[in-house]
């Protein structure tokens, strides 16, 4: 007989892999962004880090902290000010 009882849940990961995945491909961004000068890459790496959303994803947006809001809606426009950049640079080098 096993000694595990019916109501244990297992651990809910999800928000650790998140926080970590998010961390990364940011760092990844911030990488390609000062060290390799690549900006589509940045950008796409930025814009993928708001995939893995670091706060509780469970929590609607109008019921997160004043701060989790900031700190997204910041993020997203990094995520189009690079968008604008390379765009132009893309445009004046036509």
């Amino acid at each position: 007989m096993t000694t595990t009882k019916e109501n244990d849940k297992p651990t809910d990961l999800t928000f650790t892999y998140n926080r970590f995945l998010y961390g990364a491909f940011v760092a990844l961004g911030v990488y390609f962004l000062l060290a390799k000068k690549d900006i589509s890459t940045a950008m796409s790496n930025f814009g993928i880090a708001l995939i893995f959303d670091p706060f509780d994803q469970k929590e609607m947006w109008n019921n997160r902290p004043a701060y989790q809001q900031i700190w997204l809606i910041v993020h997203i426009s990094i995520v189009f000010g690079l968008l604008g950049i390379m765009l132009f640079n893309w445009m004046v080098a036509k």
